[in-house]
C-alpha cells in the first residue's frame, strides 16, 4: 500500500484515515480495542480525532475519545505504528474553546495525558477564531513543536482566505506552519472543495484529510428514503442528501459497486483516494463488518472510465 506525505513533512500514512468520533460514543472500549487492531493490522496507521469527542453524547463532557486511545496504546503497544491526528479549538465549555496561546497550550497537554502518550503527530485547529491574533495561535504551536510535544500542525474548517493568511504569517515569522486542511468532501458535497478549496490547497503543497467522507453514512446506501430515517440517530444529517441528485449518486455506487464485486461505501472511498487532490479520507466504523468496507477501498483501483461514471453522476448544477 503506498503512503502519502502530509504536506512538506517526512511524515506518511496510508490512504485511509480512521476516524476516531466513535470511540467512547457508538462504539465501546473493547470494540474501539478491535478496530484500532484490526485497521492497523490490515496495513493503515493514521487515526483522527479531537478534544470534543465526544461532548455532545449526554454525560460526556469531552475528551471521551482519546482516552479510550490512550487506553488502547497502553495496552497495545502500537503507539509507534500509529500517526495520531487530534484537534484543538472547538468549544468545551464556555472557558475551554478557541485557539489563544494559553489555551492551546493547556489543552494540548491535557489531551497528551488522555492519549498516554508524549507527542502528538498531527495537531490541528479544529475551527478557525477570529478573534485570537493568527500570529498568537501559530506562535503557540512553534512552542509545542519545538518543545517536541507536537510534530506539525494542521487546520480544519477555516475559510480559504484565513488560511492563506495563516500560512503567509507562519512564512513572514518563521513558525510552525500547517501542512494538512480538513474540509467536508464527498461524492455528494463536491462543489465547495473542487471549486474553493483544492485550488488552493493542491498547488501550496498542503494534504486534503477529507471528513464526512461517507455523507454520514448516505454513500454506503442504507438510506434510500425517508422511511430509513425512522429511528437513526443520523436522520438529521442525512436528510439532507434524499435528493434526486442523491439517488442518482446512490444508482451510479450500485452500478459500480457491482462490476467491481464491492459496495458502496468502498467505492465511494476509492473515488476520494483517487482524487487529485486528497491525501486520505477519514472514514469511521463501529463494527470489523463495517471496517473491512473501509479498508477495502485502498485496494481497488478505479479505472478512468469508472471515475468519469461517478463524476457525471454526481455533477452539481
Amino acid at each position: 500500500m503506498e503512503k502519502r506525505k502530509l504536506g512538506t513533512s517526512e511524515i506518511e500514512i496510508a490512504p485511509l484515515v480512521f476516524g476516531g468520533n466513535v470511540f467512547g460514543w457508538t462504539a465501546d472500549d473493547n470494540m474501539s480495542f478491535r478496530l484500532l487492531d484490526a485497521f492497523t493490522d490490515a496495513g493503515y496507521n493514521a487515526v483522527d480525532t479531537a478534544d470534543v469527542y465526544s461532548a455532545w453524547v449526554p454525560g460526556n463532557s469531552g475528551g471521551e475519545s482519546e482516552t479510550v486511545i490512550g487506553k488502547w496504546f497502553k495496552q497495545s503497544g502500537k503507539r509507534d505504528k500509529v500517526i495520531l491526528a487530534t484537534k484543538v479549538g472547538a468549544e468545551l465549555s464556555e472557558s475551554k474553546k478557541g485557539l489563544s496561546k494559553k489555551y492551546i497550550i493547556k489543552a494540548a497537554e491535557d489531551s497528551l495525558k488522555r492519549l498516554q502518550t508524549d507527542y502528538i503527530d498531527l495537531y490541528q485547529s479544529h475551527y478557525d477564531d477570529p478573534e485570537t491574533p493568527i500570529q498568537e495561535t501559530l506562535e503557540a504551536y512553534d512552542a509545542l513543536v519545538k518543545s517536541g510535544k507536537v510534530r506539525i500542525i494542521g487546520a480544519s474548517n477555516f475559510a480559504v482566505d484565513r488560511l492563506e493568511e495563516s500560512i503567509k504569517i507562519s512564512h513572514q515569522e518563521n513558525l510552525a506552519v500547517y501542512q494538512t486542511f480538513q474540509p467536508e468532501f464527498n461524492l455528494f458535497d463536491r462543489e465547495d472543495f473542487e471549486n474553493g478549496i483544492a485550488p488552493f490547497t493542491k498547488p501550496n503543497n498542503i494534504s486534503v484529510i477529507s471528513y464526512f467522507s461517507l455523507a454520514s453514512g448516505f454513500l454506503t446506501g442504507k438510506y434510500s428514503s425517508k422511511d430509513d430515517l425512522i429511528g437513526s440517530k443520523r436522520s438529521g444529517m442525512v436528510e439532507k442528501y434524499l435528493t434526486a441528485r442523491g439517488f442518482g449518486i446512490l444508482k451510479a455506487l450500485d452500478e459500480v459497486a457491482a462490476e467491481y464485486n464491492s459496495n458502496p461505501a468502498t467505492i465511494s472511498l476509492a473515488w476520494l483516494i483517487a482524487h487529485p487532490a486528497v491525501t486520505a479520507p477519514i472514514a469511521s466504523a463501529t463494527s470489523p463488518e463495517q471496517l473491512k468496507q473501509l479498508t477495502d477501498a485502498a485496494n481497488i483501483s478505479l479505472s478512468a472510465e469508472t471515475i468519469s461514471k461517478l463524476n457525471d453522476a454526481s455533477i452539481w448544477q
